[in-house]
C-alpha cells in the first residue's frame, strides 16, 4: 500500500498574522523560515495547510507503507 505524505515548507513569516494562524504554523511543527516537515496526508493536516496556505509551500510525496 502506498501512503501519501505532504512536504510542508514555511516560506513566509507568520509575524503580524492573527494568533490562530501563528498557532496553526506552530502546530504543524514549523518554527523558522525555510523549515520543512513531512506529514501524513490526512483531512486534519489538509485543513491546517489550507488555513495558512499563503505562508507555505506544499508538495505531495508518496511513500511505501
Amino acid at each position: 500500500m502506498v501512503e501519501k505524505f505532504l512536504r510542508i515548507k514555511l516560506v513566509k513569516s507568520p509575524i503580524g498574522r492573527k494568533k490562530d494562524q501563528k498557532a496553526t504554523v506552530r502546530a504543524l511543527g514549523l518554527r523558522h523560515l525555510q523549515d520543512e516537515v513531512v506529514k501524513k496526508d490526512t483531512p486534519v493536516i489538509r485543513g491546517m495547510v489550507n488555513k495558512v496556505a499563503h505562508l507555505l509551500q506544499v508538495e505531495e510525496v508518496s511513500g511505501e507503507g
